[in-house]
């Protein structure tokens, strides 16, 4: 039930032939205030063509429009305001819901297209702080948001798993470590290693050249050299798969920057035959001053290759073998410049797709507001925060509902939904504050307040006998029960914003909204009493359970039954 194409329809006989569809429904409005109507075509655009002033031309309209399928439409200045059928459209709404609720909101923007999303990337033998939160969940719903549009999008989890670093590591392993030690606490030991040879290098410099020479062996294939990165990885690996279980994230790939080291040399090719390399101080470099960028450092004065080479054999990689309609890099704000110069680059190198090439950079997490960094210590292990969550919101649940069945599976569910809610209904490049007390809050704009929403709905249905809701009358003539379903209608119009805005927070600022339109029906109409719209009632809170439930799985966030 497309409502906004009832309004389209009823405009396009007397409109001028000069707009299209497409047009006319671009310039249709929501008002902000429901007494002004459910949607409003403004005149001001048609002055120029008619020469009449914008009220005139609305009064002149209004009388040729076919108001038949509307319960009123009139006029408010040089607005043409339209009140929908509300018995009429809310039973068509909710008999859409209800027909396929896995698939209502679905479109096909994306025509199937392959969208690579690089995200998370950790980087091998650190641990999981929360500064990777972001990167994992926004591009983790994002996925999400694009699979409901029809994209088909590869998770790829570009982890940092190459550079000098693994050098500094297999020196101090030879020096300081153990087997046991490694296997015991792999993360926590390598970080423990990785911090002393620092330390130690400050007063004595040589350590650099037992670091530089562990590197050249794994970088000409040495083979201890090769079986301690990859021992190092693989413990890496099976913690990061701990927390992305937690989080009830997958990936399609996990191809690091190491992945890349035998791609570069065909990039570093490909740029000489172009002739777009040039000699800076040594170093080799990409002019990028007509895009207004600073040079991109392609080669160190040592013949090193830097990250924009690797991910110029990434991107390049990428398109061969994913073709991609869009390839998207969740990766924070400050890399801005680098993804400029990235994109420039492949111009210059002739590749045009890179066009289609899209940073999605987002803002900060801070503490107390302070910054979250490795570097000054201020570092918080992503697992510990998850778990804290669980624990936090097992206490509430114990409080609220001593006796519930899955208890544990549901506090998880809770306390970790919590964490990626509290994240997702920021707007991407908005900096914000964590909180733990506040984010697994069950009151406000929260993911509990969510759940509890979806888990009401679920309590009303079990009261009522979870009857069979297919064929029942679905006219609602309670006017309580209009911004519900109203709200219920913009789910498709939501999902096609975030997914062209790449912004999940449409999606949780929706569900907020969703939940709390919900919670105040229910709070003014008893759904249960005995009358001849009882059932009608009922589809309405089964739809709502269904989209708030989808509406969370979007945002990779689970929505318990029972709270």
């Amino acid at each position: 039930m497309n409502s906004k194409q009832q309004v389209v329809d009823a405009l396009i006989p007397v409109l001028p032939d000069t707009m299209t569809k497409d047009e006319i429904e671009m310039k249709i409005e929501r008002p902000k205030d429901s007494d002004n109507g459910d949607y409003a075509f403004p005149t001001f655009f048609l002055a120029k063509e008619l020469h009449k002033a914008p009220q005139m031309i609305a009064q002149e309209l209004l009388p040729q429009i076919d108001q038949s399928n509307f319960e009123q439409v009139v006029i408010a200045g040089p607005y043409i305001n339209f009140f929908l059928d509300k018995v009429q459209v809310g039973a068509a709404i909710l008999d859409e819901v209800l027909t396929d609720p896995a698939n209502y909101g679905s479109s096909d923007l994306g025509n199937g297209g392959n969208v690579p999303i690089d995200m998370s990337s950790p980087n091998i033998a650190k641990p999981m702080s929360m500064g990777h939160l972001r990167s994992t969940v926004i591009g983790n719903s994002l996925a999400n948001i694009l699979t409901k549009v029809n994209y088909n999008p590869i998770k790829i989890n570009h982890l940092g798993d190459w550079g000098t670093q693994f050098g500094k590591l297999m020196a101090a392993y030879k020096m300081w470590g153990s087997e046991e030690e490694v296997k015991a606490d792999p993360i926590n030991t390598l970080q423990k290693y990785y911090v002393r040879f620092h330390q130690e290098d400050k007063e004595n410099p040589a350590l650099d050249d037992d670091a530089r020479a562990w590197f050249k062996k794994l970088e000409d294939g040495d083979e201890e050299a090769t079986h301690l990165w990859e021992w190092f990885r693989s413990e890496s690996l099976k913690l990061f798969m701990k927390i992305y279980d937690l989080l009830g994230i997958e990936f399609d790939s996990f191809n690091g920057e190491a992945f890349y080291n035998d791609k570069m040399d065909e990039v570093v090719k490909m740029l000489e035959d172009k002739n777009l390399l040039q000699e800076s101080k040594g170093a080799e470099i990409v002019d990028l001053e007509k895009y207004d960028l600073n040079p991109a450092l392609i080669k160190k004065t040592d013949g090193a290759t830097l990250y924009i080479t690797r991910d110029l054999a990434a991107a390049i990689y990428r398109k061969r073998t994913y073709n991609f309609v869009q390839s998207l890099y969740v990766v924070g704000n400050e890399q801005q410049n680098h993804f400029k110069q990235l994109k420039a680059v492949l111009k210059e190198m002739g590749f045009d797709w890179s066009d289609n090439i899209h940073h999605i950079p987002f803002g900060l997490i801070t503490q107390g507001g302070r910054k979250l960094s490795t570097r000054e210590g201020h570092i918080i292990l992503l697992e510990n925060v998850l778990n804290d969550a669980i624990e936090l919101a097992r206490k509430q649940i114990d409080e609220k509902n001593p006796d519930l069945p899955n208890d544990d599976e549901v506090a998880k569910e809770v306390g970790v939904g919590a964490v990626v809610f509290h994240d997702l209904k920021n707007e991407r490049l908005n900096n914000f504050d964590f909180d733990l007390a506040e984010v697994v809050r069950f009151e406000g704009e929260t993911g509990p307040y969510v759940q509890y929403a979806h888990a009401r709905a679920e309590s009303i249905l079990r009261k009522a006998g979870k009857p069979d809701l297919n064929d029942v009358n679905k006219s609602i003539t309670d006017p309580n029960a209009w911004k519900v379903i109203k709200a219920l209608g913009q789910y498709k119009d939501i999902i096609q914003r975030a997914a062209r805005e790449y912004e999940p927070s449409v999606v949780a600022k929706y569900a907020i909204q969703l939940s709390k339109d919900f919670n105040q029906y229910y709070a003014h109409s008893k759904i249960l009493v005995e009358d001849n719209e009882k059932m009608a009632r009922l589809t309405l809170v089964q739809a709502v359970s269904d989209v708030l439930k989808s509406a969370l799985a979007l945002l990779g966030v689970k929505a318990p039954d029972e709270m």
